[in-house]
């Protein structure tokens, strides 16, 4: 049954009137047709089996301008990649590095399709959440989130997946930029001392996330341990604007928000265990709540605040990739707009423009590019001030040059009321 579906009952006085109707069109069929109304055929139906084109749009006045579909000017069909003998690709190696940084990379490639080769090694290790909170978090080398990938579409990604000996637990990978196998999850199950080679191609341009899911209940409490990151996939052509013009960025960002959900004792206190796997039956008590105990910015409270502040120049554009693998999130810059925003992480549509706030989906990683134009501290945070502010999922962002007064100016300091 269709939600939101009505079903209407006939009033009672209708009924006579409905049968005059039925009559009067029986009567119509057979003079038409014969001595039998004539036969009414099944309209045929069939889904699509493709998105439409831009050449597929009315010309300009013709049907109705109410109805008539309309294609952005950015839109570009989706790219089909012939398969390609990998050997004799050109293989190169990406150093991956912790976030919120990003590794090194073109933001323009024409060339052939290469293998970008990566490795990440599971590290379960215990981390302070906060001064005083303590948890075993799973980890793709040793960071909440896991460190950003960047490829180009039609790249290849291969990657070595080590589970080292000392850790206790399975675990695997699900890439939500690859198809099949459940993200690469079926096929990536390592257990402690094994190491597996997964690749997979980079088909859809856009930013994604990537997690642990080992099966069942595994799968939310290592996702909530800070087993996730995410994977950036560039057009060839690099990034555009709604109007098709190439946008570049001087400095990128990215943000992983985390949810976790910690055990607390009889009078309050976070719990502190002996081992990765010794939390799992508390845990799943307090995931199941769906109230999280802390919400904070990579991994740990304060992680983007201080020390870890991000920077930025008055006059760059800073791209921000935002993600979170289990619940949504409403990313604002307090002091600045988002300029372009990929807000559901496609880059094949068109970017909105200018936005205050947006959001991210659970299980999934946005874009935005912030113009720099004014000098001075910005917050960059989820806008359920709540988690914000109550929980620290926010970040600093310290921009250096000049004060423009043009954007803004204090044209009174404060004083006495007059």
């Amino acid at each position: 049954m269709l939600k939101n579906s009505r079903i209407w009952k006939t009033p009672r006085v209708a009924i006579p009137l409905l049968a005059l109707l039925a009559a009067a069109l029986l009567v119509t069929g057979v003079a038409c047709g014969g001595d039998e109304p004539a036969a009414t055929a099944t309209p045929e139906f069939s889904l699509p089996t493709a998105l439409p084109s831009p050449e597929a749009a009315p010309a300009p006045g013709a049907g109705s301008e109410a109805t008539a579909a309309t294609v952005p000017s950015a839109w570009q069909e989706p790219r089909t990649w012939e398969p390609e003998d990998v050997s004799t690709l050109e293989r190169v190696t990406q150093e991956l590095v912790a976030p919120p940084f990003f590794p090194e990379h073109e933001q323009v490639y024409d060339g052939d399709p290469r293998v970008v080769e990566i490795r990440m090694e599971v590290d379960e290790q215990e981390i302070e959440v906060a001064p005083g909170v303590f948890m075993w978090a799973f980890t793709f080398n040793g960071s909440v989130p896991g460190p950003m990938v960047v490829v180009h579409e039609g790249d290849y990604v291969e990657l070595t997946l080590v589970n080292p000996d000392g850790n206790e637990l399975l675990h695997n990978i699900d890439f939500h930029a690859s198809i099949g196998a459940l993200g690469g999850g079926s096929l990536t199950q390592v257990g402690p001392g094994q190491e597996v080679v997964l690749r997979f191609r980079a088909t859809k341009p856009g930013v994604f996330i990537y997690h642990c899911a080992p099966g069942g209940t595994m799968v939310p409490w290592h996702v909530t341990h800070g087993m996730n990151g995410a994977i950036m996939v560039l057009p060839r052509g690099g990034l555009k604007d709604p109007a098709g013009n190439s946008i570049s960025y001087d400095r990128a960002y990215y943000v992983g928000e985390q949810d976790y959900y910690l055990p607390q004792d009889e009078n309050g206190e976070f719990k502190r265990y002996d081992s990765p796997s010794a939390s799992m039956v508390d845990d799943l008590e307090v995931m199941k709540t769906l109230i999280p105990t802390h919400i904070v910015f990579n991994g740990v409270t304060g992680a983007l605040q201080g020390d870890g502040q991000l920077t930025a120049n008055v006059g760059e554009n800073v791209l921000i990739v935002h993600s979170q693998s289990n619940r949504h999130s409403y990313p604002h810059l307090i002091g600045g707009h988002g300029d372009y925003v990929w807000e559901r992480g496609s880059f094949a549509d068109a970017p909105e423009t200018g936005l205050e706030t947006w959001v991210i989906a659970a299980g999934s990683a946005g874009a935005s590019i912030h113009t720099i134009r004014q000098s001075g501290t910005y917050v960059y945070l989820s806008h359920n001030l709540i988690e914000a502010f109550a929980f620290d999922a926010k970040a600093i962002l310290v921009a250096e040059g000049e004060w423009d007064n043009d954007l803004m100016e204090q044209v009174k300091p404060p004083s006495p009321i007059q």
